[in-house]
Formats: C-alpha cells, structure tokens, sequence
C-alpha cells in the first residue's frame, strides 16, 4: 500500500519521541510536506551534497538524518552558498527532509544503547536523567462481552507496558447501571428503565506521553454511547531516559586490548587516548556518541574506568585525567554512524508490519570529515 510521510514519521517517533530532544535542539520535519507520498527513503548521519546528488539520483522522496540540516535561524537562503544551494537542491527535487537528533540520543535503542552494544556492555544504564515517563492509571466500566474487544485495542496502542512485559491489565466483576434519558440511544436498555448491567472495572496503566492515542482506542472500541472511565495521575515513575550510557564489560581485560575492541567494533584505524596507563585494568565503561565531554562528571560518579566518546578539548581531558577518567576519543563520526543501519532496519520493520510499498536505504556514503595522515 502507499504511505504519506506523516504516517512513516509517526512510526519513527515510537522509535525516538521528540520530547526527549534537548530543549535547544531542532528536531523532526524540517524540510517537506507531511502528507507527501513516499516511496524510497535514505538514512543517513548527515545531509551533505554528495548525499543529496545521491537522494535525487535514486528518486528518494525523504531523508532521515541523525544531524538537523537546518540548526540555527536562518536569515537568508542563497544559492551560491553551500547551504542554499543544498535547500534550494532538495525543495527541486520534491525530498523531504526529517531529523532525530539529541532524541534519538537518548531514546532507548537509540545513538548510545547501539555504541553500547557495539562495545559489548551489560547492565547498561543511562549516564543523564533527560526525561522520565510520568505514568497514569486508566479505569474503565466495560460490559462483559466486550472486555477483550477495549483491552485489545488500548494495549495495542500502547497501554499495559510494565518493565519487560506488555499486556498488563487487571479486571474485576461489577454490575453497573444507568438509566438512559429521552435524548439517549443507548447500546443496551431502553429511554426511562433503568438498567442493571453485568460489566467489568478493566485497569491499566500507560506514559502520559500516549494519552491522546490510548484514550482514542479505548473509545473506538468501547460499545458505550457515553463511556465511564477515569484517569489517575500515578506517583510510580516510568522509565529513565537520558544522554550517556553507562555499563560494564563481561569480564576485566587491560586497556591495550580495549581500545583494540573499540576500533574493532567502530571499524576505525585509530583513536586518542588520554590518561594511557599500560597497567590499568577495565571494567566499567561509559560511552557517550557524537560530543561528550560533558558528561566526564556523570562517568566519574558512576564509577566508569573509561569514558568513549568524541571531539574532546585539550582542558576537558586534562580534567578527566584528574578526576581518575581515562578517555578514549574515537570521533564525532565512529561513535554515531552505527545508528544509521539499526533505524534503517527498523524503518523496513515498519514497512513490513504496515504493508508499506517502500523502500529503505542506509547510507554508508558519508564519510568522516577527519582523516588521518
């Protein structure tokens, strides 16, 4: 079946929600029509030429970029310009352009969860606390025969997710009643009677951010004219997400040969290391994609031996240094381009489970702006 952009963007926001972004961030559509038809899709860390000549020779209708094309304001847009030129290539060509960027950072299998896995850690946990789900209860009156009809069609959308199960829900017997009034075209009973119905109280819970789409299933699939439900708001907090991940190795091994798995699993010749001691034995890691210098505190209070990450300043590893922090800086680049093949791959999921006639490219074009000679 056909697929508009908005739909393709509502499945990538399950992914990497936009209220995780940073709050000086630039995220989602920014270039396109949300209703546009796609059919070809580029994944890609950056949105330079190369990768526009590229989306525009293989007719692709939408790039999806881990680096927003458009950051700070722009006061002018001209053509003899990189930039513009770039802009003025893409509104031509009729591609859209979307970004997840401090997002899909934080999101959970997201920029760090995959450099994570990418360096075998387990028992990992965020480094930041950026956002955590508020959490609500919904109550709902449901009348017997209907029960699995609304709890199919809320926990589909969302609802009844506890740690590593889905699904959760709790019900119990009742008998409810109403008495319909002259204006009333009830479902059961008549105008005037009052009626006495067998019904279930089915409970559950849910992130405040899919309140909109939960309500709206439930209602959808509930029989009632007028449905009796409420909403609780819990003091029980949801799950964590943030910037950093933080974990520990399957067994201890001694830096030389950690800093050989790291350019192992980021596919890179070489990296800089600050804090080099040929004796130091690691175990718990820290990793941070793209820029993390900012987070050498966070590392040092979880008790990292080591933080990964990028574009570290002379004054930052220094402080890292004294602080016990030995860093390995392996690039901007190395450390985030492992996303693009897992939301590439998740893209095509999508594409399968919805039926979509689309396809799905994860580009490898976009190189390192740094070399080493």
């Amino acid at each position: 079946m056909s697929v508009i952009c908005r739909d393709i963007l509502k499945e990538l926001e399950k992914l990497a929600p936009r209220h995780l972004a940073e709050p000086w961030d630039n995220v989602g559509l920014l270039l396109g029509d949300p209703a546009q038809p796609i059919q070809k899709i580029i994944v890609a860390l950056d949105v330079d030429q190369p990768l526009v000549n590229e989306a525009i020779t293989t007719g692709a209708d939408l790039i999806i970029a881990h680096h927003p094309l458009i950051f700070k304001g722009l006061t002018r847009i001209r053509t003899d310009c990189p930039q513009g030129k770039l802009l003025a290539d893409l509104i031509k060509a009729g591609i859209a352009v979307y970004a997840a960027h401090t997002n899909l950072d934080s999101a959970r299998g997201g920029v760090n969860d995959v450099l994570a896995q990418k360096l075998a850690l387990k028992e990992v946990r965020p480094l930041t606390n950026v956002y955590q789900e508020q959490l609500y209860k919904l109550a709902v009156y449901v009348p017997a025969t209907h029960v699995d009809q609304v709890r199919n069609s809320i926990t589909a959308a969302g609802a009844g997710h506890i740690g590593n199960y889905s699904h959760c829900t709790f019900q119990t017997p009742g008998t409810g009643t109403f008495l319909p009034l002259a204006d009333a075209q009830p479902f059961l009973g008549h105008q005037g009677t009052l009626e006495f119905v067998d019904e279930s109280r089915l409970e559950t819970v849910f992130p405040a951010a899919l309140r909109s789409q939960i309500i709206t299933a439930m209602l959808a699939a509930h029989p009632y004219e007028e449905v009796a439900y409420d909403e609780y708001q819990l003091l029980n907090k949801g799950e964590t997400y943030g910037l950093g991940r933080v974990g520990c190795l399957a067994a201890p091994m001694g830096l030389e040969q950690f800093i050989r798995q790291v350019k192992t699993a980021l596919h890179i010749n070489s990296v800089k290391v600050a804090g080099a001691d040929a004796e130091q034995m690691i175990s718990r890691v820290a990793v941070c994609g793209g820029s993390g210098a900012s987070l050498i505190n966070q590392a040092v209070n979880a008790g990292a031996h080591i933080l990964v990450t990028g574009d570290v300043k002379y004054h930052e590893a220094q402080q890292a240094v004294a602080e016990g922090l030995t860093i390995i800086d392996a690039g901007h680049f190395a450390t985030e381009q492992p996303v693009v093949g897992l939301v590439a791959d998740y893209l095509t999921h999508c594409a399968q489970k919805n039926l979509w006639k689309i396809t799905v490219i994860g580009n490898n074009a976009n190189k390192d702006v740094f070399t080493v000679c």
